[in-house]
């Protein structure tokens, strides 16, 4: 019987018991407001969440000897809930630090902390403490290389790994680990760097725009739309084409540019941002006040403006981190972001893909490129977790 008959049957099996389900629920409670006012979706989403639950438990405890289920998914699918619920703990007891430990305002902070905003800081934390300290953590260089290539991961020798490198080697025989730590200081802190100086300049602009309005409200606003209309990761490739030419040309190092370009293009995105806001608070009474005390633009821009607009930029901020994030990777793996001899998780990406055509009956080879892509996905989830509640805590919504 085919895959798409299944589901149409287990749909139908549990619309039924969701049927059934409300109406007895109607019954046994005496037709109480929760069963009685209860829509059959939401009755059907519990039957359903119940099936999907039940389903995944027993797929988890699935033999791998089964022929009729691949081994490699189980495998992979016991690793992704292991991997879940060990975050999940982790995040928890986090929390449950952070609430008897620190200062009084930081306490606060973390009673009102949801568990997925304290799994996406602890996430920070331990990436900013491996790209800070790779040289110390990591056990080899990035650019070292050793007599034995593709090791497979996992350290057992009778699999091919091998304890000295646990995360095993790729093609020319460089650990795994040690680049992944070191991809950390090369990727994350060179997004951060070009994340801060896209804020600066198009944080600066929009709110130059706001305050002085006119012709150069325009003049800026038309550049900007103007280079908004480009595709952005299409943008960023040509100009790192061309810029791949000049690097070599000046002995300027291809990094400098990359950050520079991605920097002006994601500007724009924050100038938009900036200048909206910067309009909204420029019109109140304590900006027409200090215009009349004489303040200056930069007084205006870093002391008036800038405070009352930091919850929502700092949102952004988080947000455009994780897209300057993501388009180095991808730069990277089209092969004009970060150049070797540097680790990089999208250059790791690309040169470890080929060990995917063994997961059919090699899991822990096929892991060698999921490792990367893993670290730069993982780091993306953090991030918008944080963000997501540094958005609804400036909304002023409560739980």
């Amino acid at each position: 019987m085919s895959w798409g008959i299944n589901l149409i049957l287990i749909l139908m099996v549990t619309g039924a018991v969701a049927w059934g389900f409300r109406f007895a629920g109607q019954r046994v409670t005496g037709n109480k407001p929760f069963y009685r006012d209860m829509p059959f979706a939401i009755a059907f989403g519990y039957v359903f969440a119940v099936v999907v639950i039940v389903g995944a438990m027993l797929y988890y405890f699935q033999p791998i000897d089964n022929k009729s289920v691949p081994a490699s998914g189980v495998v992979f699918f016991r690793w992704a809930v292991q991997g879940f619920m060990g975050f999940a703990i982790a995040a928890y007891l986090f929390r449950l630090i952070g609430r008897h430990v620190g200062t009084e305002g930081t306490r606060k902070l973390f009673r009102t902390m949801p568990l997925t905003a304290a799994f996406g800081i602890l996430v920070i934390i331990i990436y900013a403490v491996f790209s800070i300290f790779a040289g110390a953590i990591a056990p080899f260089g990035q650019e070292e290389i050793f007599a034995n290539a593709n090791i497979v991961p996992g350290g057992n020798p009778l699999l091919g790994g091998n304890p000295e490198f646990p995360l095993g080697t790729d093609q020319i025989g460089r650990d795994i680990y040690s680049r992944l730590i070191y991809g950390a200081q090369n990727t994350v802190g060179i997004a951060f760097a070009t994340t801060c100086l896209a804020f600066f300049v198009g944080g600066s602009l929009g709110f130059l725009a706001s305050i002085v309005g006119g012709w150069l409200d325009q003049l800026l606003s038309r550049a900007v739309d103007v280079l908004m209309a480009i595709p952005a990761l299409i943008f960023a490739l040509l100009l790192m084409t061309i810029a791949s030419v000049w690097s070599n040309q000046l002995g300027i190092d291809r990094t400098m540019f990359m950050i520079l370009i991605i920097a002006m293009i994601d500007s724009t995105r924050v100038y938009r941002l900036s200048r909206a806001v910067g309009q909204n608070i420029v019109v109140m009474d304590y900006i027409e006040a200090a215009k009349l005390r004489g303040e200056g633009m930069g007084y205006l821009i870093f002391k008036e403006i800038l405070p009352n607009a930091m919850a929502p930029l700092l949102a952004e901020f988080g947000l455009r981190f994780c897209f300057v994030f993501l388009t180095i990777a991808s730069l990277s793996f089209l092969g004009v972001g970060i150049q070797p001899p540097l680790a990089d998780w999208g250059t790791m990406v690309k040169d470890l893909s080929q060990f995917i055509n063994f997961a059919a009956f090699a899991p822990n080879v096929a892991t060698a490129p999921l490792l990367a892509a893993s670290a730069i996905a993982l780091l993306t989830v953090a991030v918008n977790f944080v963000v997501d509640w540094m958005l609804h805590k400036s909304s002023g919504l409560k739980e």
